[in-house]
């Protein structure tokens, strides 16, 4: 009970994301099964874990199609109440710290807007080179817990796939920065992100907004020396740039280097050589810090920080923290399935196999709307379900006796001394969700919103809350 008081704490801040309070408990109900469903088969999945009436899947398919929860204000609202009552913000040089990235989301429907072939870097044997699926760009937060940082998300979105002005010249590099921007944060933050975000396009607007990246570059990338002053007298523009220097030889002479102690998380008794080496990067025409780290593992990389006050270990340390994404990607997929939505498009024009972006300047206004319709709906299964993951996450971080105390199960590799994953908060809600419907206490409305909506006569846990 008490941790579910401690959910309500969390998901009562996000009212000013709806326009009417009736689309404010629809999505309180989608955050409760976000949290306890067993299954992640669709919006059908919420009517199971809940117990609620089949009438209800109307509803809350109505829901995600209704411009009455804005998404964008969602993810602004819950950045702005994780900021302000999270007491464990990762803070760099009094900047918070958010990490970004990319995610291929496999999608077979032939009916649904912005699904394209997709091309997989990564070296896993599980995953095909190309997948049909949705592109789509995530943010989390860094935050602390017990023995370490964990990241909360944000925001996630899918920028590709659909093309509606040939005139839209806009990159995901562009779209990335938007949606960091679009989160509100006035007071400035690192980004920290992978050698795909280590571009003009995403460095200049930061920079320009008092924020910085740390990032990683490939193994071909150059920089410049500063040039010299220029000769008095001397006819002509002065030289800008000095001698060009490629950034891997900065490994070439390993008297330079310094060996240290890795900061890396979960790393002891590593011993690490870098270098450091602030020059110009001709992309952004401004001063860079390179770091050049051989790891004894790793092998060899090269990170970069726009911020010149940032020392060489904090850089690896900070990069060291971007995995923490993955691991964040992995429990949306297989734990809270905020990226598994299930909607299609009736009067699409079925995709061809191995289909590109679909093209829509040339459809009729009312084919782009109901893509436009159907995109929206996607987002706010996307945002809501971010959303629940990170009130998880939230709980895993401020109260983690109390989630481990209410967890009522066993797992082999349980460690009390360490924040809880997503897995054991879902556990530990859907243990206490038959005493929450009971007596919901200060969140009475939600509990009776709920019990009307409820079929008791299914044989379900839930009949105790009768």
């Amino acid at each position: 009970m008490e941790l579910w008081l401690e959910w309500w704490k969390w998901a009562t801040r996000l009212r000013g994301a709806c326009s009417r309070e009736r689309t404010f408990y629809w999505m309180l109900v989608v955050l409760v099964g976000f949290a306890v469903r067993e299954d992640m088969l669709g919006v059908s999945s919420f009517i199971r874990c809940l117990g609620l009436l089949p009438c209800c899947y109307d509803r809350l398919f109505d829901f995600f199609h209704s411009n009455a929860l804005n998404a964008a204000e969602l993810a602004r609202i819950w950045t702005a109440s994780v900021l302000t009552f999270h007491p464990g913000v990762f803070r760099v040089r009094g900047l918070p710290v958010l990490v970004g990235d990319g995610l291929k989301n496999p999608k077979e429907g032939r009916k649904m807007p912005g699904v394209k072939l997709l091309h997989q870097e990564s070296e896993s044997n599980t995953k095909p080179e190309y997948i049909m699926g949705h592109s789509c760009q995530a943010i989390c937060l860094l935050v602390w817990g017990l023995a370490g940082t964990m990241a909360l998300p944000l925001t996630a979105a899918i920028h590709e796939g659909v093309v509606f002005s040939n005139r839209d010249r806009r990159t995901l590099l562009d779209k990335m920065a938007t949606m960091a921007f679009g989160l509100g944060i006035e007071s400035g933050f690192i980004f920290l992100a992978d050698s795909y975000y280590a571009s003009r396009k995403m460095i200049l607007p930061l920079l320009n907004r008092g924020c910085h990246l740390v990032s990683r570059l490939r193994s071909n990338a150059v920089a410049y020396l500063f040039a010299l002053p220029p000769v008095p007298g001397k006819r002509g523009r002065p030289q800008l740039y000095g001698g060009k220097i490629r950034l891997i030889t900065l490994f070439d002479q390993p008297e330079e280097m310094t060996e240290a102690e890795s900061p890396v998380y979960g790393e002891k008794g590593v011993r690490i050589r870098y270098r450091t080496a602030d020059l110009l990067w001709r992309p952004i025409g401004i001063a860079v810090r390179f770091v050049a780290v051989i790891h004894p593992v790793r092998g060899r990389c090269i990170l970069m920080s726009t911020d010149l006050t940032m020392t060489a270990m904090e850089i690896v340390g900070l990069y060291g923290l971007r995995f923490k994404i993955e691991v964040s990607f992995k429990q949306a997929l297989h734990t809270v399935g905020a990226y598994l939505y299930h909607f299609w498009m009736t009067a699409m024009t079925p995709l061809k196999h191995h289909a590109g972006d679909q093209y829509l300047h040339r459809k009729s206004d009312e084919y782009r709307n109901a893509v436009r319709r159907k995109l929206a709906a996607y987002q706010r299964f996307l945002q809501v379900g971010v959303v629940a993951q990170g009130i998880m996450v939230a709980l895993a971080t401020t109260a983690p006796t109390l989630v481990w105390n209410s967890f009522g199960s066993w797992l082999r590799t349980a460690n009390t001394a360490k924040s809880p994953s997503e897995m054991v908060v879902a556990m530990a809600l859907r243990n206490q969700l038959p005493e929450f419907l009971m007596d919901g206490g200060a969140a009475a409305k939600l509990v009776k919103f709920i019990g009307e909506r409820m079929d008791f006569s299914r044989v379900s846990c839930h009949r105790k809350a009768a």
